[in-house]
C-alpha cells in the first residue's frame, strides 16, 4: 500500500527576483537623504521667517501708507496717537479718517465717492469700527511696550521697515518678530538707536547727523554706531544684564 508522501512548498517563491538586487542602494540613499531631508523641512517650517515675515493680510479698506506717510508727509502720530505714551500702538477710530474723507459734510470729503472707502463710510454710520486685521501680533507671553522704545531713540522703520513706500496692496511684516531678532537688538542697541525727534522719520540717515558730520565719517556703520552710543547714554537705555534678562520680555 502506497503512504501519500509529504510535499514541501517550493522555497523558490520565498527568493527575490535578480533584479531586486539593485533596490538595496537605491533604499539605502533614500534612506540617507530622508535623514537629512526631515531636519532641513522642520527647520524650514518652523522658522520664524517661514511662518511670519511679509505676512500680508487683506484690509477692509486699501488704506496706502505710501500715499498718507511718503507724498503726503502724515506723521505716525497722527494715527497711532498712544505709541509715545502707552504700551500698544492705537488703531485709529474711524473719526480720525472721517476729518479728511467725511461723505456727508459739504465742501469737503477727500475722495468721498471712492468705492475703496464703502467699508470706512458703512462704519461710520453704524457707529462701529472698522474690522482691521492685525499685521504685527506678538505672541501672548511676550511683552513689548511701544513707549519703551520709541521714547528710547528706536525708530517706527527699525521694527516695521519703510512703511512710507507700502501701498494699497497693505502693511507687510517686515521682520520675523522672534525672540532672537529681539536679543540681537537688546545686545547692543546702538546698532539700531537714533535721536527720539526722530523715530518717526522714516528717511532718517545718521549720516545727517551733526557730530557725525563735524566728525567727517562717511561710513553708515561707523556713523550709526556714533550716533546710537551717544543716545544710549543720553536716554539711559538699560544696560546689557537688564535687556537679556527673561523677566524683561517673559513676565
Amino acid at each position: 500500500m502506497n503512504t501519500p508522501t509529504e510535499t514541501t512548498p517550493s522555497s523558490s517563491k520565498f527568493v527575490f527576483p535578480r533584479w531586486a538586487n539593485y533596490l538595496l542602494p537605491l533604499v539605502l540613499l533614500g534612506g540617507l537623504g530622508a535623514g537629512m531631508y526631515v531636519p532641513v523641512l522642520v527647520g524650514l517650517g518652523l522658522n520664524p521667517n517661514t511662518l511670519n515675515k511679509n505676512y500680508r493680510p487683506k484690509q477692509p479698506v486699501p488704506y496706502s501708507h505710501s500715499l498718507h506717510v511718503g507724498q503726503l508727509g502724515l506723521d505716525c502720530t497722527y494715527c497711532h496717537t498712544t505709541v509715545t505714551e502707552t504700551g500698544f500702538a492705537a488703531i485709529p477710530p474711524v473719526e480720525t479718517c472721517i476729518a479728511c474723507h467725511n461723505p456727508e459734510k459739504e465742501g469737503s470729503g477727500v475722495k468721498k465717492d471712492s468705492p475703496k472707502l464703502a467699508a470706512l463710510h458703512a462704519a461710520y454710520r453704524s457707529g462701529k469700527p472698522v474690522k482691521w486685521v492685525k499685521v504685527h501680533d506678538l505672541a501672548d507671553y511676550a511683552y513689548f511696550n511701544h513707549s519703551a522704545h520709541v521714547t528710547k531713540g528706536v525708530g517706527c522703520s527699525t521694527c516695521h521697515g519703510r512703511v512710507d513706500r507700502m501701498g494699497e496692496e497693505g502693511v507687510h511684516q517686515h521682520a520675523n518678530l522672534s525672540m532672537g531678532w529681539c536679543i540681537d537688538c537688546h545686545r547692543a542697541p546702538e546698532k539700531n538707536l537714533r535721536p527720539p525727534s526722530e523715530v518717526t522719520n522714516m528717511a532718517y540717515t545718521p549720516l545727517d547727523d551733526p557730530e557725525v558730520i563735524a566728525a567727517n565719517i562717511t561710513n553708515l556703520k561707523e556713523a550709526q554706531l556714533l550716533v546710537g552710543r551717544r543716545v544710549k547714554a543720553e536716554y539711559n537705555v538699560h544696560n546689557a544684564a537688564y535687556m537679556q534678562s527673561c523677566s524683561t520680555c517673559h513676565r
